[in-house]
Formats: C-alpha cells, sequence, structure tokens
C-alpha cells in the first residue's frame, strides 16, 4: 500500500529487523533500456535507489532489486496518479528478489524504493515505450485466470460493503459490543484483495492505515483509527463520521475495483504480496494493535492468495506441476497451523500465541513465501 504497515522490530523467521525511515533523497541512474532486454538492476540503499536503466520496452518488465543497505526496503514500478504496476515487499537487507511486471502500454513511470518499508519512498523516472497487446488478450489461459479472478474479487467486494455498512451502523448506534464483535470479521473481505485495494494508492491509506504509519498531518482514518476507539479510547465525538466516511471510501473501491484490468502476472504478484503482509504484520501482531485479532487478517491473506493461485493453477500445472505440488503441500501446513487455533466462529486473540507458535507460524509462512516467489517467472513464459 502507499502507507506501508511498519514491520515488528522483534526479530523472527521471516521478519527482519528494521528502523524508522529517515527522510532522503536520491535520483535513479540515468542509465538507458538494457541493451540486452535482460533484468533491470535495482540497488536498494538507505538513502538512495540506484536503478540500471529508466526505459523499458512495452511487454513484461523485470526488475533485480538488491538491498545493500541496513533497513527493510520494498520496491514499486508506479503509475500515473501513483497507481501501483507492481511491487515487491520485505526486502530485508542484504537479500535479492525479483519483481516482474507487465506493463503494455508506452508511457511515464516512476520508481521507487522504500527504506524502512514507509512514506513516499526515494523516486525516479522511468519511461516505457512501444507498446503491446495485453497477454490476457493473446493467451486464453491467462484471460480464464484473470477472468476467474475477478469474480472472486467481486464476490469479495461485494460483501465487504455489505458488512462495512453494517458494522458502521453499530458504531454510528454506540452498540459498541457488537460493533466489537463484527470488526474482524468484516476485515476479512478487505484482506482477502487487499493487492487490488493497493492499486489504489488515496483509498488504500484511507481504508487501512495504522495509526503507527500516519504521515505528518495525515489523518487518521478506516479500520484502525475505529478499532482504536472500540478497543482501547471508547468511541469519540467524531467516530460517527470516521464510519461515515469508511463507507464512503469502501464504495469508492468497490466501484474503482469493477473496471480494474489485472493481468495474469498481477495474480501472481499479489498471492505472494499477500504473504509478505501476513510476514510483516500478521506474524508480529503489529496489524490489530487495539483489538489483537491478527489470526483473522491471517486467515484472510491466506485465503486471497490461495484465491489467486487457484485462478492461475491450470497454467501452474501446464508448466511446472512440481510447483503446483508443492504449493499446495505449504499452503497446507499454514492452514494446519491456523486451524489449532481457532476459537468458536474465530480464532484465538493474538496474545494468547505462546513465541514458540509465533516461531511456527513465521517458519510455516517463510517455507511457503519461496515457493510463492515462482510463480511469477512461471506465469510469465
Amino acid at each position: 500500500m502507499t502507507v506501508r504497515k511498519t514491520p515488528s522490530l522483534a526479530v523472527l523467521a521471516g521478519a527482519a529487523m528494521l528502523v524508522t525511515l529517515t527522510a532522503c533523497d536520491s535520483k535513479s541512474d540515468t542509465a538507458g533500456a538494457p541493451a540486452d532486454g535482460g533484468p533491470i538492476k535495482v540497488e536498494a540503499s538507505d538513502t538512495a535507489c540506484n536503478v540500471s536503466a529508466t526505459t523499458a520496452n512495452a511487454g513484461n518488465v523485470t526488475f533485480e532489486i538488491t538491498n545493500k543497505g541496513t533497513k527493510v526496503t520494498e520496491f514499486y514500478l508506479y503509475a500515473e496518479g501513483d497507481r501501483i504496476m507492481g511491487e515487491v515487499e520485505n526486502i530485508a537487507p542484504g537479500l535479492n528478489r525479483r519483481l516482474i511486471v507487465e506493463v503494455a502500454n508506452a508511457g511515464k513511470y516512476q520508481t521507487a524504493c522504500k527504506p524502512g518499508m514507509a512514506g513516499d519512498g526515494i523516486r525516479g523516472d522511468f519511461t516505457v515505450t512501444g507498446g503491446v497487446a495485453k497477454q490476457n488478450d493473446t493467451n486464453a489461459q491467462k484471460a480464464e485466470a484473470t477472468k476467474s479472478y475477478a469474480s472472486y474479487v467481486a464476490n469479495n467486494t461485494a460483501a465487504l460493503q455489505d458488512e462495512t455498512v453494517k458494522f458502521a451502523d453499530l458504531v454510528k448506534a454506540g452498540k459498541v459490543d457488537e460493533a466489537k464483535a463484527a470488526y474482524a470479521r468484516t476485515r476479512v473481505y478487505y484482506e482477502r484483495i487487499e493487492p487490488v485495494a493497493e492499486k489504489f494508492g488515496d483509498l488504500d491509506p484511507a481504508i487501512d492505515v495504522r495509526e503507527a504509519d500516519l504521515e505528518p498531518g495525515q489523518q487518521f482514518t478506516g479500520f484502525h483509527r475505529l478499532e482504536k476507539d472500540l478497543f482501547k479510547t471508547g468511541l469519540q465525538a467524531d467516530s460517527a463520521q470516521i464510519a461515515d466516511k469508511l463507507v464512503t471510501d469502501v464504495k469508492d473501491l468497490v466501484a474503482k475495483s469493477k473496471t480494474l484490468e489485472l493481468s495474469a502476472l498481477d495474480l501472481a504478484n499479489g498471492a505472494k504480496g499477500l504473504l509478505d503482509e501476513v510476514a510483516t504484520g500478521k506474524i508480529t501482531g503489529e496489524e490489530e494493535t487495539f483489538s489483537h485479532t491478527d489470526l483473522w487478517d491471517f486467515q484472510a491473506n491466506l485465503d486471497g492468495s490461495k484465491g489467486a493461485i487457484t485462478s492461475l493453477r491450470p497454467i501452474l500445472q501446464a508448466k511446472d506441476a512440481a510447483l503446483v505440488s508443492t504449493l499446495d503441500n505449504e499452503f497446507a501446513n499454514v492452514q494446519g497451523l491456523l486451524d489449532k487455533q481457532r476459537a468458536g466462529d474465530g480464532f484465538k486473540l493474538y496474545t494468547e500465541l505462546s513465541q514458540d507458535q509465533v516461531k511456527e507460524f513465521a517458519s510455516a509462512v517463510d517455507a511457503l513465501s519461496e515457493p510463492l516467489s515462482k510463480v511469477a517467472e512461471v506465469v510469465s513464459q
């Protein structure tokens, strides 16, 4: 998302230590397109984002990101209006990550590294030349995959809108206990389709920003502001207005998602991105600071990742059946650990988990994240 959830300071398997982002300025390297059409190298540090090329031909564009800084970082490719074309998160110091993104249209874009995974990032101009047909238009399997996932998104956004209206009504009526009970189950629908929400840089933070991630002068709105009102401070004088704004923003998200054209690569990157969300927020207990309902979000992110992979399954099965088998096994492993923490129709609070259980979750997510990182490359073939 445009305003990123800050990872834990605890050192866990699958989650790296980071410090708060200090504002810094740097420019990307001004080289042209790579002569051999190979990956564009990105050297990220705490103060710079050096991109080996600032132009590329339309089509699949591959970035190889190396984090040479001391902070966990992210890398983004933005279109006009900060619309996210592709992103890779949770790049710990010393690690390399690959991002493959389909850019069919010529135009002006921006690259961005985000040391500390917060703020607007260190930006540079990036130009795409030429123009190609989208792969979904020329590949029947990819077209079917995106059609299938669009149905998944439509079902979850419709439910998100309905449940958010009910949740907001409870807040406005002052029914605190009922609103608390509705909070986690309402957020499930948002967490399942978060990669879609993140395509809209203004709406995602308005709906889902955490208090710890607020920029100077930014208003605290959305789910987490109401979480604080319900579970910590008590309802405030403007809680009803915040609830109304949440409904408006969610309805706007639902409307915009209906016109969003996703590629098969978007699905692959989104599936991995949802596991990154788990690693940097849910496993650490920092997503739901006041309600401690992190495991509900964890399950929803897992569901969303599985939803994207299900849509891509025919493509993956044809190209790499062994990868599909590995994904199935690792998804089942993570689900088994979650099932052990069920309580009633939901889950135990994060605060009820032992450190050993948290580490077990982190290890399982790390094991799933590794094969998920290979999906985009298979899909791009």
